[in-house]
C-alpha cells in the first residue's frame, strides 16, 4: 500500500555529537539538547549488532513513543476525515499508525552503520506553532549529506517531535498524502483505510523474524 521512499530510510541517520552552542532555554526545554539526546539514542538502542528484529521493533516503539506526539501526528495525517471518524476509528488510526511507524522504520535501521555524524545547524523559534525548529545534517563517509529539520512543541515535561523533514520532504505530509489517496479509492470512507492498515500489520506481524547475528 506504502511506496518506498529514500526519505523515509534517511531517518536511521540520526546520530552522533552536535557542535552548536547551546541556546539559553532551560536544558529540559532545550531543542538542542533534546534533538542530541534523541539522536544518541537511536544510535544506541538501533544501530547495536546483535539484535532480533523483535528487539529492535521494542527499542524503537519505546523511543517513538516517549519523544514524539503520535496523537498530534495522526490527527495531522488524517486530516479531515479525522472530524468525520468515530471516537472509535480515531483511536484504532492512532494505535495502527504507530505499529505502522514502528515495524517500518525500525527494520530500516538495521540496514545502516559505518561512520556517521549527525551536526545542528540552526535552532529558531517556530512562531506559528509556539515551538522550535532544528536544522541539522547527516554526514555519511562517501556519501553526499543529509539535511533535515526536525519540527518540536513544547510540552509540560520538555519536547516532543511532531514532524521529520528530510531532504525538504515532511514524514507527517508524505503520510497524509498515501493515507488520502487509500480513502480516496475507498469512495472517503475512514473504514476503508483502517480495513488496509489492518491487513497490512497482519502481513507485517505474520513475516517471520530475522534473528540476531
Amino acid at each position: 500500500m506504502m511506496k518506498r521512499r529514500t526519505l523515509l530510510a534517511a531517518l536511521a541517520g540520526l546520530l552522533a555529537p552536535f557542535a552548536v552552542p547551546a541556546p539559553v532555554w532551560a536544558n529540559d526545554s532545550d531543542p538542542k539538547a533534546f534533538v542530541t539526546n534523541l539522536a544518541s539514542t537511536a544510535m544506541d538502542m538501533m544501530t547495536a549488532k546483535g539484535v532480533s528484529d523483535q528487539d529492535r521493533s521494542a527499542r524503537f516503539r519505546a523511543l517513538f513513543t516517549r519523544e514524539v506526539d503520535i496523537a498530534e501526528i495522526a490527527r495531522f495525517v488524517l486530516g479531515r476525515h479525522w472530524r468525520v471518524a468515530t471516537t472509535e476509528q480515531q483511536q484504532e488510526f492512532i494505535r495502527s499508525f504507530e505499529d505502522i511507524v514502528v515495524f517500518t522504520w525500525s527494520n530500516r535501521f538495521k540496514d545502516y552503520g559505518g561512520d556517521l555524524r549527525h551536526i545542528v545547524t540552526n535552532v529558531t523559534q517556530d512562531g506559528e506553532r509556539g515551538g522550535f525548529v532544528v536544522d541539522s545534517r547527516v554526514e555519511r563517509e562517501h556519501q553526499p549529506p543529509i539535511s533535515l529539520q526536525w519540527r518540536l512543541k513544547p510540552i509540560s515535561t520538555g519536547l516532543r517531535v511532531t514532524d521529520l523533514v528530510v531532504e525538504g520532504s515532511s514524514m507527517a505530509i508524505y503520510y497524509r498524502s498515501e493515507y488520502a489517496a487509500v480513502i480516496q479509492r475507498h469512495n472517503g470512507k475512514v473504514e476503508g483505510l483502517l480495513s488496509d492498515l489492518r491487513a497490512k500489520l497482519a502481513e507485517l506481524k505474520s513475516a517471520p523474524p530475522v534473528k540476531a547475528n
